[in-house]
């Protein structure tokens, strides 16, 4: 049986800001057809705006449209379809990287690079291939990145669900399902911050600002955050940063002065290639740098290569924060709900999804942190 929902579809990409005034997200009536085996149909009760959202918008990557977009999410299972472990009441936090289980990337404990799951996600079906969406006109909208969470219901793999305590709070559990999971996998996982260590975070979004706390939680004892707004500045240290840095020309040498020669855990989540070029001349001798922000494409990343070993430094890129969903999630929630993870003061804006072109204004311009719509 087929489902009623209003969705947010990109039709063209590449209109400029201002979005409130060229509107490149259309909301428009859907039909989603039932879930098909090892799929679920899921009310989408919080959706949150992110830059990977924004790259697809403006056109620095790519992806076939037309295409509903939003990929950060949490839910309520509607339906399953045959062998999807979950049930109709089920609250859901939906990840971007429907993980098969089966490839040699999920074998060896790394789903966030699903084979499978990446060739769905880029050619905007589910992860078994098929199309849900369907418009009065006869198009088929894409799914982004197997989710499609600016929706009021949504079709996704089972393999994209997580289950969640049903007394989180959407709005808030909807953040576990990107920005937590790559900012705070980045810090735990990609950087390994450990005790002791000082640490600089370039780019105080909703997943650098999640980066953030958990190198706090981590233990890093020198802990710098940069970005260009001030204001984001004043949040990182109310959230514990123990210096900000303005981003610009200077940032780097106010880093090495700060730690004293450079921060051995230096994660840029800006997908900005000189912002990454600064971020690893802040790193230390022997210290690794992190990226996880999504650059153009295009761009390429110049680095003077003796220093890889004359000083045994790492440069790795981190997707979805190098986390295992199904165990970091429920993992995260419970450092949050014990208060060691306050996730909730990235969410810095609420929204309706008729709102959805002005809130990526707000991201474009830096005013935001995060937003959530709430359904």
């Amino acid at each position: 049986m087929s489902t009623s929902t209003r969705a947010a579809v990109l039709v063209e990409s590449g209109r400029p800001a201002p979005y409130a005034s060229s509107r490149p997200l259309e909301i428009m009536p859907l039909t989603l057809e039932a879930p098909g085996p090892g799929e679920l149909l899921v009310r989408v009760r919080a959706a949150g705006l992110c830059h990977s959202d924004l790259s697809v918008i403006d056109g620095s990557r790519l992806r076939p449209l037309p295409m509903a977009l939003g990929h950060e999410a949490a839910g309520e299972v509607v339906e399953a379809g045959q062998g999807a472990e979950f049930a109709p009441g089920d609250h859901v936090v939906l990840s971007f990287v429907p993980a098969c289980g089966h490839c040699p990337r999920c074998v060896a404990g790394r789903p966030a690079l699903c084979e499978p799951g990446a060739a769905a996600n880029g050619s905007g079906t589910l992860l078994g291939g098929g199309l849900r969406f369907a418009a009065a006109d006869g198009a088929r909208p894409r799914h982004h990145l197997g989710v499609s969470a600016f929706s009021e219901y949504t079709v996704v793999s089972a393999r994209s669900a997580v289950k969640i305590d049903p007394e989180l709070p959407f709005e808030i559990a909807a953040l576990f399902g990107c920005a937590v999971l790559t900012g705070a996998g980045a810090a735990f996982y990609s950087a390994g911050v450990s005790p002791g260590d000082g640490v600089a975070v370039f780019g105080l979004g909703g997943v650098g600002l999640a980066a953030l706390l958990a190198a706090k939680a981590a233990g890093a004892a020198t802990l710098v955050a940069v970005d260009v707004v001030g204001a984001k500045l004043e949040l990182a240290r109310r959230l514990g940063a123990t210096h900000t840095v303005a981003g610009g020309p200077d940032a780097v040498e106010a880093i090495r002065e700060i730690t004293g020669g450079g921060a051995e855990k230096v994660v840029d989540t800006t997908g900005v290639v000189p912002v990454l070029e600064q971020a690893y001349r802040a790193t230390a001798r022997g210290g690794t740098t992190v990226t996880v922000g999504l650059p153009d494409p295009s761009r390429e990343l110049t680095l003077p290569a003796l220093s890889l070993v004359a000083e045994e430094r790492t440069l790795r890129g981190s997707y979805l924060g190098s986390c295992v969903p199904r165990r970091d999630v429920p993992r995260f929630v419970g450092m949050y709900r014990a208060g060691v993870l306050p996730v909730d003061a990235l969410l810095s804006h609420r929204l309706t999804l008729d709102e959805v072109n002005e809130g990526f204004d707000r991201l474009h311009t830096g005013e935001a942190v995060r937003q959530v719509i709430v359904m």
